[in-house]
């Protein structure tokens, strides 16, 4: 495993993380979901990535009870605010803050998270409200840092520029080779505060793995055929187009450049410096253990040029 800085923080946080959005919400069998967290940090993975509204608090309950009696100090914990987790129960306000934060670290069973993100943007809330409330919990100590998840690009210069608010140290967008779109503004101008990204669906929910086949059904067991999270999965990303052109891109990843088109197309977003870590949505152990390996390599830009190139007219 390798290992980036977080940001402007002293955290180190492996480049392959563990998230819980569909798979450790309901999506996953429990026990299997538990081996899936227990591999990860055999393979050195260190951060696990989680949010309140994952299941109104199933992810998180599930991690608590997975991480019993391993070192706190061992690993970095990551969950967010601001999804719905009742009809009153939403956004970014200084109270909805306090109480969901509060209500994930009893779910988690730990006293503190290291990293603390606004999910999305909260339009009804003012931006001074929810960086005062940020900067409390912060020295609270109830989490170490703050980042954010799809934030408007105005919103995160305007954030960055207040004074006397703890800063941002991590901004988690949406980032694969079947969208592209956070590295021509976003990656740099989060670069010119000390922000660097942990991205989320770096395998485009499981499409870039290879696993689906232009005109046949979905395999019974992947993400596409769950009930539960079937519906997250772009219509648009099955179609055959979409699947002739991932299917070119499997061929380049095991024929030149031999390795699976999971580990080539982490690989992809792993190359940029800002890409701190790629989070990876495991099923089974057995993914981990493919997934973490991505960590280590390394190809030329030619290769993801011509990569890019095979997807770009079906993004």
């Amino acid at each position: 495993m390798k290992y980036r800085q977080l940001g402007d923080s002293d955290l180190q946080v492996s480049t392959i993380s563990l998230g819980s959005w569909l798979t450790y919400s309901g999506g996953v069998e429990k026990a299997q979901a538990i081996a899936c967290v227990h591999k990860a940090f055999d393979m050195g993975i260190n951060l696990l990535d989680t949010a309140n509204v994952y299941g109104r608090g199933a992810a998180e309950s599930l991690l608590g009870e997975a991480l019993q009696g391993i070192d706190r100090t061992s690993y970095i914990l990551a969950t967010k605010v601001y999804g719905a987790m009742s009809d009153a129960d939403r956004g970014l306000s200084r109270a909805q803050i306090e109480k969901q934060l509060d209500a994930s670290l009893k779910r988690l069973k730990t006293d503190y998270v290291d990293l603390y993100q606004c999910h999305r943007y909260d339009e009804d809330t003012p931006l001074d409200e929810t960086m005062e409330a940020l900067t409390r919990a912060v020295a609270q100590g109830k989490t170490r840092y703050i980042g954010f998840s799809e934030w408007p690009l105005d919103k995160i210069e305007r954030a960055a520029e207040m004074e006397g608010v703890a800063p941002f140290v991590s901004s988690q967008p949406q980032y694969s080779l079947l969208w592209p779109y956070p590295q021509a503004e976003i990656f740099p101008r989060c670069a010119d505060y000390g922000v660097t990204q942990i991205v989320w669906s770096p395998l485009a929910q499981g499409v870039l793995t290879g696993k689906y086949k232009p005109g046949a059904p979905p395999p019974q067991d992947s993400r596409a055929s769950s009930e539960s999270m079937g519906s997250m999965v772009p219509k648009r990303w099955l179609e055959a187009p979409m699947l002739e052109a991932v299917d070119k891109l499997r061929r380049l990843a095991e024929e030149e450049a031999g390795v699976s088109l999971a580990q080539f197309a982490l690989a992809w977003v792993l190359r940029k410096e800002n890409v701190s870590s790629a989070i990876i949505g495991a099923t089974r152990p057995e993914q981990v253990v493919e997934n973490a390996k991505a960590a280590e390599l390394r190809f030329g830009q030619e290769l993801f040029a011509r990569a890019e190139d095979i997807v770009a007219p079906f993004r």
